[in-house]
């Protein structure tokens, strides 16, 4: 997604990735080589599980140079569409579900100024550590002052009632039953839920019944969709994601065996709240194709437009070229544009 981010938000990025740094030194290559493999592979699986993923530091360390930028940023990108869609709202306590080392309370610190009481919930000791130690690293108050608890993830799991409550990546490590459970109580919880799952059909498919369970509960969805409908998506035929670019440092190179300075993460989310908030009118669901004269957008709109297709070109004057800067997951149109009459005519 391609909305504004406070100035703070890069520091808290190159603070992260200074923080991440260290990470190998001590630890044998192949020995974290090994570790990444088996992560990549496990987040590639489709298989839940009901035992902590990351076991030992090694593990830990792998998983946060492997992961944590991207998760990092996935997460930055979907809290800043509850951003936009509650401009004068910000969290005053934050509770992360499964945070293993921390990349969404990073995330947070990134989209809202402090101050604010922060509590990172993982089941995997290490993987707290860890998290604390990184977070020791940080200029922020919040970061340094956050909680690090050891908490079994899953059924019969119990939260402190906050403004914001996230849970990213975790979800498709468990059973159905669990994941049930830990959304309930997310939805019960927080004022604010915000989900990130992988950008794939299994990930989006679990966000999507995660989002029919919030609204459930009470909550209405502020991003990404425009509305509280059914998703219009058809299963089986598409699913709905997005898109970041992550930097990439010479650690996170090293550790993933690249070449390229960035990736781009893909991921699905979904953010509710039981505050009032601003939807977009429609949002762009792909990459702008821009052809000579004209851009064409795919778009999710309001229940009765549901997936539409805009073609923005030359005589559409102010329009075309904010077509022309849209990216994949910007509202649209941009506010002060104008809403075009016809979707299928911008």
């Amino acid at each position: 997604m391609n909305v504004s981010v406070p100035a703070s938000a890069p520091t808290t990025a190159d603070t992260l990735r200074s923080a991440l740094g260290g990470l190998l030194d001590g630890l044998p290559p192949k020995q974290a080589t090994a570790a990444v493999e088996r992560l990549i592979s496990h987040y590639r699986g489709t298989i839940p599980t009901d035992t902590p993923v990351l076991r030992d530091r090694s593990d830990v360390v792998a998983y946060a140079a492997y992961r944590m930028p991207a998760t990092f940023e996935a997460v930055r990108s979907a809290l800043d569409g509850l951003a936009a869609a509650a401009p004068r709202w910000a969290p005053a306590s934050h509770v992360d579900v499964g945070g293993g080392t921390g990349a969404a309370t990073w995330a947070v610190d990134a989209t809202w100024d402090g101050p604010r009481t922060a509590a990172v919930l993982d089941w995997a000791e290490a993987a707290l550590t860890l998290g604390k130690e990184l977070a020791g690293r940080s200029s922020s108050a919040v970061l340094r002052g956050a909680e690090w608890r050891r908490a079994v993830i899953g059924s019969g799991i119990a939260l402190p009632d906050a403004d914001l409550v996230t849970v990213s990546y975790v979800l498709g490590e468990l059973t159905e039953p669990a994941r049930r459970a830990v959304v309930a109580e997310a939805a019960r919880a927080g004022q604010a839920v915000v989900l990130v799952e992988p950008g794939t059909p299994e990930g989006y498919l679990r966000v999507r019944e995660a989002r029919a369970q919030l609204i459930e509960a009470g909550l209405k969805v502020a991003a990404p969709c425009p509305h509280d409908g059914t998703c219009p998506i058809e299963v089986g035929q598409d699913w709905c994601h997005f898109s970041t670019r992550v930097s990439r440092s010479s650690l996170h190179r090293q550790v993933k065996g690249g070449s390229l300075a960035y990736e781009d993460e893909k991921f699905s989310f979904v953010a509710a709240t039981r505050f009032p908030v601003t939807p977009v009118p429609s949002r762009i669901t792909r990459r702008p194709q821009i052809r000579k004269g004209l851009v064409q957008l795919e778009l999710c709109g309001p229940p009765e437009q549901g997936l539409t297709r805009a073609t923005v070109t030359k005589r559409h004057g102010g329009l075309y070229k904010a077509a022309r800067n849209a990216d994949w997951g910007d509202a649209w149109p941009p506010a002060g544009t104008g809403e075009p009459q016809d979707p299928q005519d911008a």
